[in-house]
Parts: C-alpha cells; sequence; structure tokens
C-alpha cells in the first residue's frame, strides 16, 4: 500500500463509524504520531506506583483475609483509615524487647543448690543421715564422705597420699588413708555438724578392716558416736558374664 492509500483510509474509517454509530466510542484505527494519547494505558511503573499509593492508603481490616461469618476483631471502624506511620511500628517492637529484658523462663526453672530441701527430698527422706562410704578391693581404697543429699564433702583415695602401683592395696596405705580423712573432718568441724552417721562398707580389700579398726581405735572418738547403722553394699553377681581364666606360671 502506498502512502496516498493510507491516509484515505485514516481519512475514511472515522467519518463512516460516526455516521452508523453516533453513540459509541471512536477507536484509533492507525496512528500516525509518535506521542501517547490520554486515553493510552499508562506505563508498568506507573501502575507498580499507584498499587503502592492505594495498599498505603487501605485500612487493616480490608487488607487482612477474616474468616467467612466472623466479624473483624481488633480493627477500626470500616470508614476510618489508619495512617501509615513507620515510627510507630519501630517503638512496637522497642516495648516488645525492653518488656521481655529481665523476665524468667518459666519453662526452665533455676536448679536448686546443694543445700536446698527441694534436692534432698528427691533423693531420700529428711530424716536421712550423713554417709561415710569404704570402697575396698585387691588394688586400692576410697574413702568417702557425703551429705545426706549426696553431695561430697571428701572423696580420696590412697594415690592421693603418695602411695604408688601395687602398694595401694595394702594394709597400711588404707590405714593411713582413713587417718587422713578423719583428720580432715575433725578439722572442718564435721563432727559437730553431723547429726548421724552411716558407714557403707563395700569390698573384701585390705581397706575393709583397716577401716574398721581406725573407726574403733583412737583417731575415730569423735565420729564414733554418731554412727548410727553400719551397712554393707559389696556388689553380688547371679551368673553373669564369664570369669577371667586362672593365671598360669612356669
Amino acid at each position: 500500500m502506498t502512502p496516498s492509500t493510507t491516509r484515505l483510509l485514516a481519512n475514511a474509517i472515522p467519518k463512516v463509524s460516526l455516521s452508523r454509530y453516533p453513540n459509541r466510542l471512536i477507536t484509533r484505527a492507525i496512528s500516525q504520531t509518535s506521542s501517547r494519547r490520554n486515553d493510552e494505558k499508562p506505563s508498568p511503573a506507573n501502575k507498580r506506583t499507584n498499587i503502592l499509593t492505594m495498599l498505603a492508603n487501605t485500612p487493616e481490616w480490608q487488607t487482612k483475609p477474616q474468616l467467612p461469618g466472623r466479624a473483624p476483631t481488633g480493627t477500626a471502624a470500616p470508614n476510618s483509615v489508619r495512617p501509615v506511620n513507620q515510627n510507630s511500628d519501630v517503638k512496637d517492637i522497642l516495648d516488645v524487647i525492653k518488656t521481655g529484658i529481665g523476665k524468667t523462663n518459666p519453662v526452665h526453672p533455676p536448679r536448686p543448690t546443694s543445700g536446698s530441701t527441694d534436692r534432698g527430698s528427691r533423693r531420700g527422706p529428711s530424716n536421712e543421715p550423713f554417709h561415710f562410704h569404704v570402697y575396698a578391693h585387691k588394688h586400692n581404697t576410697h574413702i568417702t564422705v557425703t551429705k545426706p543429699d549426696r553431695g561430697a564433702i571428701i572423696s580420696m583415695s590412697t594415690g592421693n597420699i603418695g602411695f604408688k602401683k601395687g602398694k595401694r592395696g595394702s594394709y597400711d596405705a588404707a590405714h593411713q588413708l582413713c587417718t587422713y580423712v578423719l583428720d580432715k573432718l575433725h578439722q572442718g568441724g564435721w563432727h559437730n555438724t553431723m547429726p548421724a552417721l552411716e558407714v557403707v562398707l563395700r569390698g573384701f580389700g585390705q581397706g575393709r578392716e583397716a577401716a574398721v579398726k581406725i573407726l574403733l581405735g583412737s583417731a575415730g572418738r569423735l565420729i564414733r558416736p554418731l554412727i548410727q547403722r553400719v551397712s554393707d553394699s559389696t556388689r553380688l553377681k547371679f551368673g553373669g558374664t564369664r570369669g577371667q581364666r586362672p593365671r598360669r606360671l612356669g
């Protein structure tokens, strides 16, 4: 088509549409200019700006979805518009942080101390005595003195007082160990604090007989009146695992 034909068609189409459809809008047939008309659609950038403006001015009760048959709670009236204020949102967040500081977590309560009654009630009755544990086996001797809540006051073995290797299981080592532990208890004044004492023996090493003789001798004169009970906690094996083969020399 030549340029003259195009101009003829452009001039003819509006005239025909006006004569046949006078009440309808006239559409633009062929654009002859590079400028944009007022009836054209806006660009995507302008559309994005318009959407943001609408959201900023829309009340909160219109933006949040609501369940069917349930009225929005805690919102403003439909006719009132909530102004957008960024400073108020920041203040709300800071208030929440400040109110949370200094509060304890109820899920994890503070642990009770070693001398509290709650811990002692879980471990035994309120009239539970102090304990003097003697664990004597053929290689070593261990002595531990505990509180009624099983908190250790002193715990030592023959290696702590200078005995090495095979000498730790001897009678003399256990004798010196029991004397040293009783002396430490006397220095700390525990014989005046203990209302009652229970001696717990375990094992059949040489330290068992040495500890009993020390408690019955002059070294145990301050502790002996506090002893209410003597018990044995040696482990007994019913069946159990196969024993070690006997050692054969020669």
